[in-house]
């Protein structure tokens, strides 16, 4: 069973740094991440949203994003 997460990021420049400590430590279980957020017509929007594909221990994985972040599931 794999599962794609959707993450919301409310402020990217402050989340960054915790999101990756916590995205390395669940590596072995994420095969895919993609990010996006929004540029402006000026600057970056600093709020995005993160894709990952988690392929094993997925409700560890979730419940460890879901204390710091909106997390979405969609298992398949």
């Amino acid at each position: 069973m794999s599962a794609i997460m959707g993450i919301l990021l409310d402020n990217r420049v402050e989340e960054a740094v915790k999101f990756q400590e916590i995205v390395t430590e669940c590596g072995c279980n994420i095969r895919t991440r993609i990010g996006l957020h929004n540029i402006g017509e000026y600057k970056c929007i600093n709020n995005g949203i993160i894709l990952l594909e988690v392929v094993s221990n997925i409700n560890e994985v979730y419940d460890t994003l879901s204390k710091h972040w909106q997390v979405q599931i969609m298992r398949f």
